[in-house]
């Protein structure tokens, strides 16, 4: 028999058997459906990770005051959760021994605080941050709206984030204009661009703890370091800890009161935690491609039975094992294939809601399609799924006795 007389013997088997395959089809096309909407969505987190980045600096590493440790282990079966003292801070000597690094390119002490900050008699409770002037713009990305980042002889001025300049209060603050923190007047430079770091307002570290409450001089809640390359960074943070270890005296790791981290690790485990995610919501989409299949076997096994006789028939005007064995081959391969076009049409659409179902896990969602190759490897699943589903029946089908499929009842 010719290819075109296959497909039309099975469309005709499909049409024939309409509840039994639809409901078949349904389950494939709520499996092929989750599969490429996870994998669309995976897809679309990793464009946004690796935006995000690009954008981000993954050299820099931070110090900070006080250690905890995720857990900590005693006798057996007993473990805790704990932390040093809240006590602990970062000086001067600290900046000085790590200026001994290698690798390390620029070393910035920071100080924050949360403070009143008045402009046109209203007034905003904002987070202030102080940095070394000196080589805190040589230390960041930002993209400026408008004006300038600090300079070295910069004091009593600021650069503020979007969000500040733009909508905390009822006028907007424009370049040169003064703000008030702690009694103290503060001239804004720069305004950083939407998106850079929104609620900011960065200024050099002396004139920071000026107007920062209980801030003191050479005292930083953060250190800054930054490496000279991304391939240096692990070193750098091992070199880090090693040294404050050293010059705090801290010899037992239970006595340790500072914590490293750096923006690669961060990175890669953000990264390897959604593609673990997105394993996971894979496996529990594709169980349903498991009970499709199951389904399109059941279904197929159903058929067979029903069309015993025309088995027969055919079989006694001369068709051959691999002729029967082929129509029930493409029934079920068409079977898939409706499954996975239906499928990729219930993605699409679950894919446009996403937004209006306030599922926006990253920025890039929002905008969230089905890539073309998503469509062409969910509709490719579906076809084998009902391929592999099928060859267990048709193989029965095509070994039949033509004298007995005849006498069957």
């Amino acid at each position: 028999m010719r290819r075109s007389t296959y497909i039309k013997l099975a469309a005709n088997i499909l049409v024939h058997s309409k509840v039994r395959s639809w409901l078949t089809i349904i389950g494939i096309v709520i499996g092929v459906g989750a599969v490429v909407t996870i994998m669309s969505l995976s897809d679309s987190m990793a464009a946004d990770m690796q935006s995000r980045f690009a954008d981000m600096d993954l050299t820099l590493i931070r110090v900070t005051p006080g250690y905890t440790r995720a857990m900590s282990f005693g006798g057996p079966g007993d473990f805790s959760s704990s932390s040093s003292s809240s006590d602990a801070t970062l000086t001067n000597k600290d900046i000085t021994t790590l200026k001994l690094l290698q690798n390390v390119t620029y070393i910035d002490g920071e100080i924050s605080g949360s403070e009143d900050v008045y402009f046109m008699g209203k007034s905003a409770s904002l987070s202030i941050t102080g940095v070394d002037p000196q080589v805190w713009s040589y230390m960041v990305t930002y993209d400026v709206e408008s004006g300038r980042l600090l300079q070295p002889t910069d004091k009593y001025v600021a650069v503020i984030g979007y969000r500040v300049a733009h909508t905390m209060y009822d006028n907007e603050i424009g370049l040169n204009r003064v703000i008030t923190v702690n009694g103290k007047s503060v001239r804004v430079i720069g305004i950083l661009a939407s998106g850079e770091d929104d609620n900011a307002i960065i200024m050099p570290i002396d004139a920071a703890v000026d107007v920062i409450t209980d801030a003191e001089a050479n005292v930083y809640n953060t250190i800054v370091l930054k490496a000279n390359d991304v391939d240096n960074v692990a070193s750098v943070v091992n070199a880090t800890e090693d040294k404050l270890m050293i010059s705090r005296h801290i010899v037992n790791e239970k006595d340790r009161d500072f914590s490293v981290s750096d923006s690669l690790s961060r990175a890669e485990s953000a990264s390897e935690m959604m593609s673990s995610l997105t394993l996971f919501l894979g496996a529990i989409a594709g169980v349903s491609l498991i009970v499709g299949s199951v389904g399109i076997a059941n279904t197929m096994f159903t058929s067979v039975l029903e069309k015993t006789k025309e088995i027969g028939t055919m079989k006694a005007i001369g068709a051959k094992n691999k002729d029967i064995m082929m129509i029930f081959l493409f029934n079920s391969a068409l079977v898939g294939f409706v499954g996975g076009v239906l499928g990729i049409v219930l993605s699409l659409v679950l894919t446009s809601l996403m937004p209006y179902l306030g599922i926006s896990i990253m920025r890039s969602s929002m905008g969230m399609t089905v890539a073309p190759y998503l469509m062409v490897l969910g509709i490719s699943i579906a076809v084998v799924i009902g391929v592999l589903s099928g060859i267990i029946p048709a193989y029965n089908a095509s070994k039949m006795k033509p004298v007995d499929a005849l006498r069957y009842e």
